[in-house]
Formats: structure tokens, sequence, C-alpha cells
């Protein structure tokens, strides 16, 4: 059988590097491959430097060539280690979920300014205009969906999809959830060093059956580290929101959180910013406004780094109530705080639209360690 480069490709395109996810052909590991008659030369770069991995690949390739081209076929594979790429020491694979057709990250560099509340406000008032919506709560630490969206002590239940055994996400009030909160007691504290809660967060992400979803809101929790890596890490972020009080304070660590997306390493588009609390309006006076924490301080910093602000939150008493009871104020027909929402999702709605016009799909970013990453200011 005569041996031709063409050939030679496609048995290569049906191995992969240890520790990585694409074939050694489309992961452009492959330099050169020259043929003379019999002889194969294979030029080959592999990030992983271990003796093992390389003796590995090498075997592959000769049993593949062997049994699928030519047995009597001479291969020489010569491999080096790429060393301009980063070793991964714990990579999560980034894939896109099936079906799902935006994943929105919704993040605040500092805690306490009410980003699970807007979450879960935004996630039921996209629900309430006919879309298909699930929430991811990655705060491992501080998961608060359970509470939210009065689910407390209940537990999803496993179903098979395609042969596979997936979490079905629980649902309430037209949204699809899974939190890490659906597997510890309410007292229970998650004391989990950050791979072990990366490989928890995975399992969550990719081992669950979330079906047919418009968007999946990505509760993150406060500030910029391990969990906000593995998550830009192990999906293709649609873009993300930032939420923000007008405090100054709070204003300082929210221009973190943009700058961590920024980045060049991560490029993920920040479809714009939610100042929440922003003023206190008394029933007894409809017509006044308190800005309690300042007055267009998230407007004044979407100017700034020229970010959208999706939207103003008042400061309203029954937006707390809710959320203790379980179930989010939003819902409420014809009120304040429903129709602030409704703004800020329908700009959220413009804001992807133009994002998807204009820039290609987001990849999930190849950095493993905060090494990989410069500091963000």
């Amino acid at each position: 059988m005569i041996i031709t480069k063409e050939s030679v490709i496609e048995v290569l395109k049906t191995l992969t590097i240890p520790g990585s996810g694409e074939d050694i052909i489309t992961s452009g590991s492959v330099s050169n491959i020259q043929i003379f008659g019999d002889q194969i030369d294979i030029d080959l770069k592999i990030n992983n430097p271990s003796l093992q991995a390389r003796k590995k690949i090498d075997v592959e390739i000769l049993k593949a060539i062997h049994s699928k081209i030519n047995i009597k076929a001479k291969i020489k594979t010569n491999i080096k280690v790429d060393s301009s790429r980063p070793t991964p020491s714990q990579p999560i694979k980034g894939k896109p979920i099936a079906g799902i057709d935006s994943i929105i990250a919704i993040a605040s560099g500092k805690g306490g300014v009410g980003k699970s509340t807007v979450t879960a406000n935004i996630a039921v008032t996209l629900a309430k205009m006919g879309l298909k919506v699930g929430v991811l709560d990655a705060d491992i630490y501080g998961p608060s969906m359970p509470l939210m969206f009065d689910l407390e002590g209940e537990r999803p239940v496993a179903i098979e999809v395609d042969g596979k055994s997936k979490m079905q996400p629980l649902e309430s009030y037209g949204v699809k959830i899974l939190s890490i909160g659906f597997f510890t007691k309410p007292d229970q504290a998650v004391i989990w060093r950050g791979p072990m809660a990366s490989k928890a967060l995975n399992q969550l992400i990719f081992d669950a059956a979330w079906g047919e979803l418009d968007f999946l809101l990505i509760d993150l929790p406060p500030g910029t580290g391990d969990i906000h890596l593995s998550i830009v890490q192990a999906l293709p972020i649609t873009g993300a929101i930032v939420v923000s009080t007008p405090q100054q304070i709070a204003l300082a660590d929210a221009r973190k959180g943009i700058a961590m997306f920024q980045q060049e390493s991560i490029q993920i588009p920040v479809l714009g910013i939610v100042e929440n609390m922003a003023y206190f309006t008394p029933d007894e006076l409809p017509d006044s406004k308190y800005y309690i924490f300042g007055k267009d301080g998230a407007k004044a910093l979407s100017e700034s780094k020229n970010i959208p602000l999706l939207g103003s939150l008042p400061l309203v008493q029954t937006i707390r109530e809710a959320a203790d009871y379980g179930r989010p104020a939003a819902l409420q027909e014809d009120s304040l705080v429903a129709d602030s929402f409704k703004l800020v999702v329908q700009e959220l709605a413009r804001q992807v639209i133009k994002r998807n016009k204009s820039l290609p799909p987001t990849k999930a970013v190849e950095i493993t360690t905060m090494t990989g990453c410069s500091a963000v200011n």
C-alpha cells in the first residue's frame, strides 16, 4: 500500500495528546510530516514535558499507522516540548453545553452588593418573558439560590440521558437551578481548597441535564479567584454582568471585576453594569429619591470604562423580604421592582444581540493557575 501524507494525517486525527482534548492535527501539535517510500518522519510539539506522555504518544502513533496504513512502515517521531505554552496542572476542559444558547456570568468585585438577588430576579424576569432559563449557583462557599428560590432541603435526582447518569436541575418559578447548597446542610460550612471546589463546580456544569436553555446565568462569588478562573476555563461565556452599588468602595472593587474579564488572557465581553440599591423612595414620599449610597456612581463607572449601564435598581424592602421568603420580588406584577428588572433585562437582551453581531463566539480560556494570569488592577 502506498503511503501518502493525507492518509497519515487522517490517522493522526484519531489520536490526542495526553492531557489535551484535541487531536494532534487540530491542536497544531504536528509541525511537519515527511514521506520517503515506507519511511515516515513526524515532527511533533507537545506541552507535556513528562517522559511518560512522550512515550505514550510515540507508541500510539506507531500502532495507529501500522494497523491502519502499512504494518511495514518505518516511523520516526521527533517529539519536542513546547515551552512557550503553559503546562496545565489540573485543566478543566472548556466546551459548550449542548442546547444552551447564551451563558451569562454575573459578578461583583465586592460582597454584599446584591449580586445573587439581582441574578435571581433577572432569571425570573426572563422566564416571565417566555424564555428558557437556568441558574448555576457558582458561589461554592456561600450558596444562596436554594433559599432565594424556596428550595432549601431539596436535592436533585439522577436521570439517564443518552446512557449516562446526569443530575436533573431543580425547577422553581420556571427557572432550572443547580447549587452546591442542594448537597449541604444549611448550617454546614464548605471548607475546600481551590482544586476541590473547582472539581465540584465542574460536576455541576457538565454532569447536569440542563436541556434546552436560552440563557444560563452563572452567579459567581464575590472577588476574583479560583472559581472565576475555573468558570472561564470550563465554558465559553457569552458575556458578563458586573453588579455594584453606587458607593465608591463597591465601585473600586467593581473596577477589578471588569478588569478581570477584560484581561488579554480572558477577553470576555462585559455586557454592562447593574447599579443596585441606587436610591430609596419612602412609601409616604413616592416622588422623592434618597441616594443613600451615593448618586450615579455606576453610571460614572460605565462611562469611564465605555461599558453600558444596564439599569439602576431601587433600594426596596420588599426585595429583601421576597429573597428571604424564597419568591423573587420581580415576580410581583406591575410593581416598581418588576418594572425596574424588566428594563434591565430588555437592555441585557439588546447587548447580547449587539455582542453576537459584532464579536465571534467566546472561547474557553486557557489558563490553569494564578501564575498564568497577571494581577488585576
